[in-house]
């Protein structure tokens, strides 16, 4: 996970990286460290298409050779990390799931919550890739995510009241809708994370917020 610096930079959280130093060989973790810290510093700049290899790996303070050792181009680089801390989201939305002590709609609000301080934290990197057509790739990347993340939801089942229809298609409708939302929130300075939560929360559908063991889920709020 990231955090912000006193200076409003991104940085690692730092208990985080001391366990995957436990696992993984320093040099790659600070490796892996530098070029992600670099590339959201720049990202959060200007838009990723204009940041070049030989800056990335300056700022690093690597070579080129070992950019393209392990990443594709920097706008893959920036759809990692970005990935990465949607995950540790999900991840910890799995294990407030697990403690069986949330209702269906207080899980939902949750997760939308931590999805919306995903995007606060990197606000400026999305703000960027938002303006420029030619970054369209970090937007699509998260309308992905909500897809495949809409899908596993479905199939976590049951979910009384989930319709008939092509999974695959109510999944890009839900990924876009959202999408969108987020892109209203950050078009619009008078739109508030508040009002990206709730609307997203109000705008879901019935057969999301519905308890497991709910019978019908026109019961239900």
């Amino acid at each position: 996970m990231y955090k912000i610096t006193p200076h409003g930079r991104l940085q690692r959280d730092p208990e985080e990286g001391r366990a995957l130093n436990e696992r993984i060989d320093p040099r790659i973790t600070r490796t892996t460290q530098a070029f992600e810290e670099a590339i959201v510093d720049l990202a959060a700049r200007r838009p990723v298409s204009r940041i070049s290899v030989a800056e990335l790996a300056g700022r690093a303070g690597v070579t080129r050779a070992t950019f393209y050792n392990r990443y594709g181009s920097p706008l893959d680089l920036l759809i990692q990390v970005l990935q990465a801390d949607l995950e540790r989201g999900h991840r910890l939305e799995d294990e407030w799931r697990a403690q069986g002590v949330y209702a269906a709609r207080e899980l939902l609000r949750m997760a939308v919550t931590e999805v919306a301080d995903h995007v606060e934290r990197f606000a400026e990197v999305y703000r960027h890739t938002l303006a420029d057509p030619a970054d369209s790739g970090v937007y699509e990347a998260l309308v992905r995510h909500f897809s495949d993340y809409a899908l596993a939801f479905m199939a976590r089942g049951p979910h009384p009241g989930l319709p008939e229809a092509n999974r695959k298609v109510i999944a890009q409708f839900m990924a876009h809708g959202f999408a969108g939302a987020i892109r209203a929130w950050l078009d619009d300075p008078s739109v508030t994370k508040e009002d990206l939560v709730e609307a997203s929360v109000a705008c879901a559908p019935a057969w999301w917020a519905v308890d497991g063991d709910a019978e019908d889920a026109s019961d239900r709020p």
